[in-house]
């Protein structure tokens, strides 16, 4: 089996990039999990993880400094689109996220571009719906204490 090559797709700022850096570690018929460096050198952010939840719409993320040290969790809603005959997965960020720190502390963010692409036509109102179902999901098992579960790929699989 090849791995799909993995596009990221954002509507604010509107770009499509191939995420040709990441490499897959592992892939089945529920997740897909990579690690990377980051596209765009930040002064902190260095490198990461990252599981794809496909059929729940979630990206969960441990971002780490060079030191390997944990930023925080972040967890991205997003959807999947799948072209079989190209063998390419198209991953569009729905701009509401969650980050967890490594004291537990949760913060939800970027709720106001969520209501500036409503606004400017850049995301349907299906696509909002589908945002706000798929957040408020996440949120429960965070809430729920159920991090370790939603990370728990990342440890089996990452090097």
């Amino acid at each position: 089996m090849s791995y799909p090559k993995l596009y990221r797709k954002r509507l604010i700022p509107a770009e499509c990039i191939p995420l040709k850096d990441d490499v897959i570690l592992h892939m089945d018929e529920n997740v897909i999990v990579t690690s990377w460096n980051t596209i765009r050198p930040k002064k902190e952010l260095h490198h990461g993880s990252s599981v794809f939840y496909l059929k729940e719409g979630w990206k969960v993320s441990r971002f780490r400094r060079a030191d390997d040290s944990l930023m925080y969790t972040y967890c991205d809603i997003v959807s999947f689109s799948f072209d079989e005959k190209e063998n390419t997965l198209l991953v569009t960020d729905l701009l509401a996220d969650v980050i967890i720190y490594p004291d537990g502390f949760v913060k939800v963010v970027d709720l106001d571009e969520l209501a500036e692409a409503v606004r400017e036509g850049l995301m349907t109102g299906e696509e909002l719906n589908t945002c706000l179902v798929n957040l408020n999901k996440l949120l429960e098992k965070i809430y729920k204490g159920e991090l370790d579960m939603l990370t728990s790929p990342l440890d089996e699989f990452s090097k």
